[in-house]
């Protein structure tokens, strides 16, 4: 992203917080190609046969963004680490909503490799969500982290940036939370 257009953003999230009206229709053509992105991230995640597809994802999280009363935005990494935070929830109730419909099916446990979780059933979504929960009650720095990482797509170093930590702290979080995690979602209780 150029560097004009990152202190265009940031200009214009300070606006949206200010109560510009208009803020909000000038932002949306500046961070839209980033929310696909994240969106796209969150959907290689997520079984093929999808009902909601990305760009109604990307849509629905921008209007909880900037339909907000209290829109507060530090900077364009904040806008962008809650953006895929809003994303990732609207799959969750997305995918509860689909579990309510159909009120069967036994679940399973989801393997970790490379850092990558393949969701296939809307039942993965929800093993995903529910180990985070268990996390966040454990750490809720390194629960923030696997948003950040998986669901935004960030960097070790954007994570960084946005928790206001440094790289080798994520990186050490990183690797213990790798490790919790391949065992919560493979039910591995050794």
């Amino acid at each position: 992203m150029p560097e004009l257009s990152r202190y265009q953003i940031t200009q214009i999230l300070t606006q949206l917080r200010d109560g510009d009206e208009t803020a909000a229709d000038r932002l949306l053509p500046l961070v839209y190609d980033r929310l696909r992105d994240i969106a796209r991230g969150q959907f290689r995640r997520e079984r093929k046969n999808h009902t909601l597809q990305p760009t109604a994802l990307v849509h629905q999280a921008y209007l909880q963004m900037v339909e907000h009363d209290a829109v507060d935005y530090q900077a364009r990494t904040h806008f962008f680490a809650t953006a895929a935070k809003i994303m990732r929830q609207l799959l969750v109730d997305h995918a509860r909503a689909k579990m309510r419909q159909k009120r069967e099916g036994s679940r399973r446990r989801l393997p970790l490799y490379d850092d990558v979780l393949t969701l296939e059933r809307d039942e993965d979504v929800l093993d995903v969500e529910e180990a985070l929960q268990k996390l966040a009650v454990v750490d809720p720095r390194q629960a923030a982290i696997v948003e950040l990482r998986f669901f935004g797509g960030l960097t070790v170093e954007e994570v960084a940036t946005v928790m206001k930590l440094s790289k080798r702290t994520i990186e050490a979080e990183w690797t213990m939370i790798r490790a919790w995690l391949r065992k919560e979602l493979s039910g591995d209780d050794s």
